[in-house]
């Protein structure tokens, strides 16, 4: 591995930065990645002598590898995670708060000689395509060679983001570290972190982040998360434009015309499925743009145009198989990083809901061998698979382009079992504002904490939102007034989960979620036929395919008032949480859902 001394960087301030953090934490060696193809299979090979890394057969995963985590080290730390802005109220009620003076000596502290024994990294990236006016550069820091390598799957990683950046241009500081200096003679874990110490930080006015402790996923990976959303959310505010936790996909219909929607639900609940959908209906087709992210800002045309700032896939394994995502079985066949799942006895890897039954001799996420009669999972529930996104099957051909695409459609949905039902589409931007702000889920895996509770997830951000949730509605009523009316996408919510009173689901979903992405394309192109409802417009019976399925359709689409009733106290109860900060707009929106169900 070739080490660069950081005083060959050209850009100063870059240089500075770099100097203070080697000063501070003290690492044996420092290398600044190139992102090539060499210097990845270098980080692999030590990360596979490690401990690391167990490299799986390459007659099933080529170039892939399996990693296992520390069991206290398996989710995003939503606890530990900070927004550290001047004031509580301008991080708002829905983040954990910490003032700037006092995080950073708290900080200072944990780093103080935190890569002693260790390398540390320096990981130049780009988010969003190289080069492009909507994409933003970062740098990390870390002292993990498993960062590097699914930073390099999920972002545009290496010397030629250095040469965009030259001499000048601003980048976003990133620090990472696992927290676990080496002395000479200590043997180092396969998973190096500290659980007990870590912390998360966002300085949203300086553009910082510095996370402490944990290897895991949104924890170290900080172009996600951290970058993406929680500190691009700021500036999006301050610049005009939405940062947002989002899907992209493209849907072509049987005449050759294409539109493009963003969806945003909570984690775990269907996203990377839907960008990459395999549709049920003939001659109706599903590509992908991006499965998380979605950055969006007016085009010179007056419209919302997107890009997707990743450039792979960070998805939950469990319950991926041939039925519920084929494109991403595909995608992963090679090039990629699982973490936590479980390990075939012939090196392949294995996870609930793969489709397959479990192999015998199964050794579980733990590194142990899986007993089936245990009650316990073979793969974690939020088990991952770090995959590059152009493997994908379905790649929409624009994911790389630097203009972005035009949004027609956004869709909100969430994880319900009642009440809310399949689709039905806003009366207009506020009251579309007022939907995202109203999202609510039952919880998963993909966070730390209870799974299956009820709860609130406005515009599914509710982790990722880098200030105040209340200013965050009203920067969305804001875009939408500087648009035209005509030129704004069209809002609808969706719920793939309903269930009978059986606890069934009432909707078969996965490639069959095609019918509800038709009817809100040809809404889209003043097509598809609705009635107005007092929740807003959902299907009539004949413009909603339902052909060759045996579905309820009037369970699908019934409103029950006194659900929506309780709902809307609830959702009383709710906004109270965002004070004076609860636009205005929003409360109207409520009142008139209420006189709507009177």
């Amino acid at each position: 591995m070739q080490v660069l001394d950081v005083e060959h960087l050209v850009h100063l301030e870059l240089r500075n930065w770099l100097r203070e953090l080697i000063d501070l934490c003290h690492p044996d060696r420092v290398h600044v990645c190139d992102g090539s193809k060499q210097e990845n299979d270098r980080l692999c090979a030590d990360l596979v002598a490690a401990g690391t890394f167990i490299k799986l057969n390459p007659y099933e995963r080529l170039g892939s590898y399996l990693a296992c985590s520390n069991p206290k080290d398996v989710a995003r730390i939503e606890e530990r995670t900070f927004i550290c802005s001047e004031t509580e109220e301008e991080a708002g009620p829905t983040n954990n708060w910490r003032k700037p003076s006092e995080m950073r000596p708290h900080l200072r502290r944990l780093f103080n000689g935190c890569m002693r024994g260790r390398t540390m990294y320096v990981i130049p990236f780009s988010m969003g395509p190289l080069g492009s006016k909507m994409s933003l550069i970062g740098v990390q820091v870390t002292d993990s060679p498993y960062v590097v390598v699914n930073m390099r799957i999920m972002t545009r990683m290496g010397k030629e983001v250095l040469d965009v950046l030259g001499g000048d241009l601003e980048f976003i500081p990133c620090v990472h570290s696992v927290g676990k200096p080496l002395t000479p003679k200590e043997k180092d874990p396969p998973w190096p972190c500290n659980p007990e110490e870590t912390v998360l930080a966002h300085f949203p006015k300086s553009r910082e982040i510095w996370s402490y402790g944990s290897g895991y996923g949104g924890n170290a990976l900080l172009g996600k998360k951290c970058l993406a959303l929680r500190i691009a959310s700021v500036i999006g505010r301050d610049q005009g434009w939405l940062a947002e936790h989002m899907l992209i996909l493209g849907i072509t219909n049987p005449e050759g015309e294409k539109r493009y929607i963003a969806a945003a639900f909570p984690s775990a609940c269907g996203k990377t499925n839907l960008a990459m959908l395999t549709s049920s209906l003939p001659d109706w087709k599903i590509e992908t743009v991006g499965d998380d992210i979605c950055w969006m800002r007016e085009g010179e045309d007056g419209r919302l145009w997107a890009i997707n700032p990743e450039s792979g896939m960070f998805g939950v394994a469990p319950g991926t198989s041939m039925t519920s995502n084929p494109n991403a079985v595909a995608a992963m066949k090679k090039n990629t990083i699982f973490t936590n799942c479980a390990l075939e006895p012939l090196g392949d890897v294995w996870w609930e809901g793969c489709g397959e039954d479990p192999p015998p001799l199964l050794r579980d996420w733990r590194g142990g061998r899986w007993d089936p009669q245990s009650g316990e999972p073979a793969a974690h529930p939020n088990a991952r698979f770090t995959t590059p996104l152009a493997q994908c099957p379905v790649v929409d051909p624009a994911w790389n382009d630097p203009n972005g695409v035009p949004i027609s459609a956004i869709l909100f949905g969430g994880r319900r079992s009642s009440t809310v039902p399949l689709v039905f589409q806003s009366f207009g931007w506020d009251h579309g504002t007022f939907l995202g702000a109203t999202v609510s889920s039952e919880t998963t895996a993909a966070a730390a904490g209870v799974v299956g509770k009820l709860r609130h997830d406005p515009f599914a951000m509710l982790p990722f939102c880098g200030y105040h949730m209340g200013d965050y509605f009203q920067h969305w009523l804001d875009v939408g007034g500087a648009l035209q009316a005509e030129k704004l996408p069209k809002i609808f919510y969706c719920n793939w989960f309903l269930k009978d009173a059986s606890g069934n689901f009432l909707w078969p979903g996965y490639g069959e979620n095609i019918r509800v992405l038709k009817w809100i394309f040809e809404r889209c192109d003043g097509r598809g036929a609705a009635e107005e409802s007092p929740i807003g417009f959902l299907p009539t019976p004949e413009a909603f395919d339902v052909s060759d399925l045996e579905v309820n359709v009037k369970a699908l689409f019934h409103v029950d008032r006194q659900q929506w009733l309780q709902e809307a106290q609830d959702l009383e109860y709710y906004f109270k949480l965002f004070g004076a900060h609860l636009p205005k707009t929003l409360a109207d929106e409520l009142h008139n859902l209420r006189r709507r169900l009177s």
